[in-house]
């Protein structure tokens, strides 16, 4: 009777002990294909996973934060409650790769007290998705915590599999102007984001953030084996992070996908966890379109930014590129070079941009007028040298003159190594840190007031704002085509394919394709075919796309240019047909304003033959597809010198198609496709 007792003593005791840990959290996607789960260890501390068909992608992974002035915020915590809820709706863009984003997802709200005295509280928002998830941490108003002076967040990606990565480094000098990395996951060091990873098994993942609103940007840092680390840019003037509750950070998210194309869809997700646009009215006044301008001269060392002989903004000058726009239909032309202070040094401080009135050599009002006249608007420019105290002083008087002259879209620079931007306080900030964050979408809500949209070089990572503010039409922050006239390396063939399935997982990219002499400085030859400086306009996309080349060099490619002329900036659907990362992409594109379709191909160095169903098409039409493709020199054969003339040959022909059809997709080394799929 007495060890009876004791049994159900011991019983009891257990059965308590049990009570005590609360059971997990979890919240599945729509279809149960994602699982994810958050718990609190015997230390209080919160763990995250994430399942996918019952199998482990993300390990049990920390959630936390250090601060400068309280003790840190990762531990002795317990869940208090959850809450449930769900999302099935479709929402229109004014402009985007596709007209209609589906928002599909079940949502999980977890709030944590301290057991301390102090009692503080965070709260995590889940959004799970079937092909990705988001969660942010939301900072509530409450009595022992009013401001966050965050040193460092701890939230973790512990990867479960092994696989590749494809990275650039975070924190270092070029800010995102890198090559892409290719490592096993394990061997990445400290990246930005997005961070594209392939496991063994082929799943494909890639990490990034959206939302990124008045906070530092996250670099994924490896802590130990393929767990990460969230790392926020610094601060030149203390926390990376000073926020006054109650606040919410970004969202950090994880995108998971069977294969490379189906990734490109999946971030839709980022979209999706922007708040609504704040500009009701954007269409009626920004169109999505293509430009040329007074800019790779410059890179080619044929004409200077800065007062002189070869000073290439001049008043006859621009009058040319503007008679080139209105003869071949291109909207708006680019001047660089057209303000005071760019003579001397002016990448070193930026202290003498005046961005209120042009040099004598450009007759700003005159050429507004005469590009208007012609159909035409001339793009504006504000290169800052990295000096947002110098532009912020001038901000409102600069863009009150655009506006008086129907300047209404603004190429915007910031050309300084991370860490060099100087804030209006006069101290020195990273290039995507919290200053930087506030300073982006400043300037952003400051041109919408005015109509006017802004893309911006040397930016800010895109992280999905141009849903709420969608006058923030696209940005550099990756590796231009300008690299290929004076870069060394230039841009190798794998590159553009690796943008597609990395840095373009965030968003626009004003890449400014379309070199069809296929040479930069001193003639030395791009890595490149001319098919695939027309797929790239397919590939990279952008509501507004330079045709980067000079005038002349249009004029000696009549039947190429004609694509770049032909194909739209704006889409009604947008698909990835094919692909792996850094070998090749094949995407086919709608025009939101016909029924035509488009298709861009590109590889890396190695020659490929691919052959596709036309299932895009619809069904019952037929269509007249215009292609454009690497010549060959035999069946399969191409050239793989790309400084052989052959680069520039360049195969056009017509057939009629139809949907289900098998099409064959043909590319030499480097080298690409482009198709016009014209509705019959």
């Amino acid at each position: 009777m007495r060890n009876l007792l004791l049994l159900a003593a011991g019983l009891l005791l257990l059965a308590g002990a049990r009570a005590a840990v609360a059971a997990p959290e979890t919240v599945s996607s729509p279809s149960g294909t994602l699982s994810f789960s958050i718990d609190v260890n015997g230390e209080g501390r919160p763990d995250w996973m994430l399942t996918r068909k019952g199998d482990i992608v993300i390990g049990k992974s920390r959630l936390g934060f250090i601060l400068a002035d309280a003790p840190k915020l990762e531990r002795n915590l317990e869940i208090v409650s959850a809450e449930r809820r769900s999302a099935d709706t479709r929402w229109e863009q004014p402009w985007g790769e596709r007209r209609y984003v589906t928002d599909r997802h079940n949502e999980l709200t977890v709030t944590f007290r301290e057991k301390t005295p102090l009692k503080r509280i965070l709260r995590l928002r889940v959004r799970l998705f079937d092909d990705g998830l988001g969660f942010r941490i939301e900072f509530p108003e409450q009595p022992n915590l009013k401001t966050a002076r965050i040193v460092e967040e701890l939230t973790e990606f512990d990867i479960a599999e092994a696989g590749k990565a494809w990275w650039i480094p975070g924190g270092e000098w070029n800010r995102y102007e890198y090559l892409y990395n290719r490592t096993p996951i394990s061997e990445v060091g400290q990246a930005h984001t997005p961070i594209t990873f392939r496991t063994d098994t082929g799943l494909h993942l890639a990490i990034h953030e959206a939302s990124l609103v008045d906070y530092a940007g996250m670099w994924l840092r490896k802590v130990e084996g393929q767990r990460f680390k969230a790392r926020l840019s610094p601060s030149g003037t203390g926390p990376s992070v000073v926020r006054d509750l109650p606040f919410t950070t970004p969202w950090r998210v994880l995108l998971v996908a069977e294969n490379a194309p189906a990734l490109t869809h999946a971030a839709d997700i980022i979209l999706n966890l922007n708040e609504p646009s704040r500009i009701p009215d954007i269409k009626s006044w920004f169109t999505p379109h293509k430009y040329v301008g007074v800019w790779w001269e410059m890179h080619l060392d044929t004409a200077t930014w800065a007062t002189g002989p070869k000073l290439g903004a001049t008043t006859a000058n621009t009058r040319r590129y503007i008679d080139f726009a209105a003869k071949h239909g291109f909207r708006s032309v680019l001047v660089e070079g057209w303000n005071p202070g760019w003579d001397g040094d002016w990448f070193a401080t930026g202290h003498d941009f005046d961005f209120t009135k042009p040099t004598p050599y450009f007759d700003l009002e005159g050429l507004s007028k005469y590009a208007m006249s012609k159909g035409v608007r001339i793009m504006g420019h504000h290169e800052t040298a990295g000096n947002i105290k110098v532009y912020e002083r001038q901000l409102s008087q600069a863009l009150d003159l655009y506006q008086r002259l129907g300047v209404d879209s603004v190429k915007t620079g910031y050309v300084a190594d991370a860490g060099g931007v100087q804030a209006p306080d006069g101290s020195f900030q990273w290039h995507d840190g919290q200053v930087q964050s506030r300073h982006h979408l400043k300037v952003v809500e400051e041109a919408a007031k005015r109509c006017i949209a802004v893309n911006p070089h040397e930016p800010i990572k895109d992280t999905g704002l141009r849903r709420t503010w969608p006058n923030w039409v696209a940005r550099e922050g990756a590796r231009g085509m300008e690299y290929n006239a004076w870069g060394d390396p230039k841009n190798p063939p794998h590159h553009e394919i690796d943008l597609v399935f990395t840095r373009m997982l965030a968003g626009p990219m004003d890449y400014t394709p379309g070199i069809l002499s296929l040479t930069g400085r001193g003639g030395t030859p791009i890595p490149s075919t001319m098919a695939r400086q027309l797929a790239l306009y397919v590939l990279i996309y952008s509501p507004i796309q330079m045709a980067a080349d000079l005038p002349e060099n249009y004029a000696k490619h009549p039947s190429a240019f004609q694509f770049i002329k032909d194909v739209p900036a704006d889409w009604s659907d947008s698909r990835a047909l094919a692909g792996e990362v850094g070998e090749f992409a094949v995407i086919a594109r709608k025009d939101r304003n016909s029924e035509d379709w488009y298709l861009g191909a590109g590889t890396d160095d190695t020659a490929r033959e691919i052959w596709l169903n036309l299932d895009f098409l619809e069904p019952g039409r037929l269509y007249a597809a215009e292609i454009y493709r690497d010549a060959e020199n035999g069946p399969g054969r191409f050239t793989t010198d790309f400084r052989n003339e052959s680069r520039s040959n360049i195969l056009i022909q017509q057939l009629n198609v139809a949907k289900g059809e098998r099409f064959r997709i043909a590319m030499a080394p480097g080298g690409g496709m482009a198709v016009r799929f014209r509705a019959l």
